[in-house]
């Protein structure tokens, strides 16, 4: 179905971050009423069309009026619908928490000048990345997202802040290069990029070609998304940066590589190989990743190893290739956007009040800051996966998957992921212990400047109650958080649609090629 409304998600913030560039320093509460006001309107259309494709079926957008393959088509299914909306809803309050923690550092101009517009381009990537109906429409999102990264990571320019950048850019021209060279294969070997039509013409291919395709887009979005062995870049990338930065980071990015890999896995290559190689990748994300927090000192680094490890769950169920185990990754992907999201924008928190991340200066704030304290609290044990809240469910469901599908490498990937499970639990019991409950360790006086650590330029941090829009909007994202667990019912049947319009193809295909 042609849909008006498709479209928007990319366009408006491009608009937006134009008309923010052309106004510089002009009208800068009108500058901030748009950015809000336009990622509040891409909630509102990314809910509407949650409804519409579970109404009608998948929405497409035909550019010109042209055909696929000639039109270079969007298209939305169950899917793409529902992680465009919780995307939208970490992303509007990121920039709300971002804009109070300018505010209140008297740091106007990097926010306003390069933060909001580098923000908003990689918002239309994201979204663009999950709308795409055309293999190189997915690279040129990628591009897209990933220049305006390549900004936010080096924002304030401080040496860590480049170092770290550093890496990241080289890991994303390696992973780039690698997706390009998987769409020129592609198109040599069918003639066409549009994902309807190659998932019609890779079944006419020989075996061995479609696994060499399979296998090279699985490497470039396995480095996107940070799967073992391909994460080694992300611990030592993410912690430099600002809160709001990391948090958007952690939360959003690695998650567009895992969907273009559902994507991938379920539209071009279903029943294929490489499932054994994928639940091996699942059991080492997990593993290593979780490990690696477990041996960390400093509040970020460790949320940065959980990320990686948590990877792990959603590789389980795009492995297991099953409609419970795709359903189950879809839930976990949505589950663990906002989670890991509001663990940082709080880790943010955290360094404002202590100074630092590092445990071995926090102690004791739970009594000088005990607000934050529970706001941390409550996403920690939801990462953990105590029951009732989100993250028990969704590994729950995995674990589920996991035994119905009945054989020893699936039994071994439930073993892994309960003790994954309980190592997280150990690791957030003894991040709080020593951030949290323990004896006050050497925390700044109210008032104090920490030179080399400010708000998003990174000119210095003033140690003080943190306003109420950081605090807010971090609140906010664990209450969104708990309405997975309070309406688990309607969205386990929404997924689960999801899951078998994922496996049964016929809709999406249909939809582009009727």
């Amino acid at each position: 179905m042609n849909n008006v409304l498709v479209p928007l998600p990319v366009v408006l913030p491009l608009l937006a971050a134009g008309l923010r560039l052309a106004l510089a320093q002009r009208l800068v509460r009108v500058q901030r009423g748009i950015s809000v006001a336009v990622l509040a309107a891409v909630v509102v259309i990314a809910a509407v069309l949650v409804h519409q494709t579970d109404r009608y079926g998948p929405q497409t957008m035909h550019p010109g009026g042209w055909p696929a393959p000639i039109a270079v088509m969007l298209v939305v299914d169950r899917l793409a619908a529902l992680i465009l909306l919780v995307s939208g809803v970490i992303t509007l309050c990121v920039l709300i928490y971002a804009i109070g923690q300018g505010a209140s550092d008297n740091d106007e101009s990097t926010p306003l000048a390069i933060f909001h517009p580098s923000f908003l381009v990689l918002l239309a990537g994201v979204a663009d990345a999950f709308m795409a109906g055309d293999l190189f429409n997915l690279y040129v999102a990628f591009e897209m997202l990933l220049t305006a990264s390549y900004v936010l990571i080096t924002l304030g320019g401080t040496p860590a802040r480049v170092r770290a950048g550093m890496t990241y850019v080289v890991v994303g021209i390696l992973s780039s290069v690698i997706l390009l060279i998987g769409v020129a294969l592609c198109y040599a070997a069918t003639g066409t990029l549009t994902l309807a039509q190659l998932a019609v013409r890779l079944a006419d291919l020989p075996p061995d070609v479609r696994l060499v395709l399979q296998l090279t887009l699985l490497v470039a979005f396995g480095i996107k998304a940070a799967v073992f062995p391909l994460s080694a870049w992300l611990p030592d990338s993410y912690p430099t940066t600002p809160a709001p930065i990391t948090a958007v980071f952690a939360g959003l990015l690695t998650k567009v590589g895992v969907y273009a890999i559902i994507r991938v896995q379920t539209l071009l290559f279903p029943g294929e190989a490489l499932t054994e190689l994928l639940l091996v990748a699942a059991a080492c994300t997990m593993l290593v990743g979780i490990l690696g927090a477990v041996s960390q000192t400093d509040i970020k680094r460790t949320l940065s190893f959980t990320l990686v490890s948590h990877i792990g769950y959603m590789v389980f169920g795009i492995a297991l290739a099953s409609r419970a185990g795709i359903a189950g990754a879809i839930f976990y992907v949505a589950h663990h956007i906002t989670v890991q999201t509001t663990l940082f924008l709080v880790a943010g928190l955290v360094e404002r009040r202590g100074g630092s991340t590092s445990m071995d200066r926090l102690g004791g704030l739970a009594r000088v800051s005990p607000l934050v304290a529970v706001l941390f609290f409550i996403p920690a044990m939801n990462l953990s996966g105590i029951p009732p809240l989100s993250g028990f469910l969704g590994k729950l469901w995995l674990l589920r998957a996991g035994v119905q599908e009945g054989t020893w490498p699936a039994y071994a990937l439930v073993g892994v992921a309960l003790l994954t499970s309980l190592l997280t639990l150990y690791t957030m019991c003894h991040l709080w212990n020593r951030a949290f409950w323990g004896d006050r360790g050497k925390l700044p006086e109210r008032g104090q400047i920490i030179e080399g650590r400010r708000g998003l330029s990174g000119t210095g941090i003033v140690a003080t109650t943190a306003p109420g829009t950081m605090v807010g909007t971090a609140a906010a994202l664990i209450v969104f958080a708990t309405a997975f667990t309070v309406a688990a019912g309607p969205m386990a049947g929404y997924i689960d649609r999801a899951a078998t319009e994922l496996l049964d193809r016929r809709a999406y295909l249909t939809a582009v090629l009727p």
